[in-house]
């Protein structure tokens, strides 16, 4: 593992730390705002229209100009968009907020790039995974500490902390060493994204397995406190879980040959949604949280997928096309799942099983082979 592989990942530790401390609230927060179920929907849902725009630009950019910078710059405006999320004073403001975090997504292509260079020996599976790890591993604490400062001192308080925790994390990603850009053979040029069928053909897969598997998610927290009575601090201890899930998931399902990771990733989210619909008392909730943890596994093993089949000259616009597709399930998902909620709020959960079924039937006949996890690095393949 390189020295900047480890920076990276110990400011994506703390960074998960502080996003911790917030995210799995953020839907309560907007309850409290004064926002209805439909609308927290379509706030949720306009925050993955954020998160999804700026993917294909930066991954191009990152190619281009390099992709420390486009690191920087997402680190920065994360802390600012906390800031204005901590001080805002109604919904309004606080959405606006919401929406600039959003647009920090845009780090993932550049990200998955920077560490794809940086991983020495690692596979590429094994290095997204582990990076994925890291952020999970800060994120443990993150509602645990968000929780107890939301139940003494109110919400808007963890959003304080946690800009501050922000800062710290943008120092350390200061110290990130500069990566060459990448080039082709201008006589021998690679196939264009948009002609290469394998790589269309697997967005395909990719965009229904992280619809089928976010669309239980968005107002699971409201679900939890509304209908089965849990109180925040509960709430916090259960996203703990999660995030501890994500540690152990990535760790383990990273270790795998990234296809089947990623069939076991979608599994693991089909028993989420079957404990938050069928089970009763908090060690059904809290093994489902934990289990969803096959969520965020799945998301990288999905860019591992993709490194075989694209020139290393289009990685970082071929990671930002495919963060853009594993993004749209959060702009769509939010206010189905809204509507669902106001019919039956628990429909939404045999809904989502029955697509989870489907997502990995379809995933076992189209995902592409790869070779096991532990294999040492080798040369990109042309597309």
């Amino acid at each position: 593992m390189t020295a900047d592989l480890i920076l990276l990942g110990l400011s994506m530790l703390t960074w998960g730390f502080g996003e911790g401390m917030f995210y799995i609230f953020e839907p309560i927060y907007l309850q409290q705002l004064g926002a209805n179920p439909l609308q927290i929907g379509y706030i949720l849902g306009a925050l993955g229209i954020a998160m999804a725009i700026a993917h294909i630009p930066a991954g191009y950019m990152a190619d281009k100009i390099g992709r420390r910078p486009m690191l920087w710059a997402s680190w920065i405006l994360g802390a600012l968009a906390t800031v204005v999320m901590a001080v805002a004073p109604n919904l309004l403001i606080f959405t606006i907020g919401m929406l600039l975090y959003g647009l920090t997504a845009f780090v993932v292509s550049p990200l998955n790039s920077y560490v794809t260079t940086a991983r020495g020996k690692l596979s590429v599976g094994r290095a997204f995974t582990l990076i994925s790890a890291m952020y999970s591993t800060g994120a443990v604490l993150g509602p645990l500490v968000g929780g107890w400062i939301g139940s003494a001192q109110g919400l808007r308080m963890a959003y304080v902390a946690a800009s501050g925790v922000f800062v710290l994390s943008t120092i350390m990603v200061l110290f990130l060493r500069p990566q060459p850009t990448e080039h082709h053979d201008e006589e021998n040029p690679p196939l264009n994204l948009l002609a290469n069928r394998r790589y269309l053909g697997f967005m395909s897969v990719a965009f229904l397995v992280m619809f089928a598997t976010y669309l239980p998610q968005p107002l699971t927290p409201n679900f939890l406190q509304n209908q089965r009575g849990l109180s925040i601090e509960t709430i916090g201890q259960i996203g703990a879980l999660n995030n501890l899930g994500n540690v152990l998931l990535n760790l383990l399902l990273g270790s795998l040959n990234a296809r089947l990771g990623f069939l076991l990733g979608q599994a693991a989210v089909g028993l989420f949604t079957i404990l938050m619909w069928r089970g009763s008392g908090l060690p059904a909730y809290a093994l489902g949280y934990f289990l969803l943890g096959g969520y965020r596994a799945a998301r990288p093993l999905i860019a591992a997928q993709v490194r075989n089949l694209v020139h290393q000259a289009q990685m970082g616009l071929a990671y930002g096309i495919t963060e853009t597709i594993n993004t749209l399930p959060q702009i769509l998902t939010p206010p189905i799942a809204g509507l669902l909620y106001i019919g039956d709020p628990a429909s939404v959960y045999p809904i989502s099983l029955v697509l989870i079924v489907i997502s990995i039937l379809v995933s076992l006949k189209f995902a592409p082979q790869h070779p096991p996890a532990s294999e040492p690095s080798v040369p990109p393949i042309p597309a």
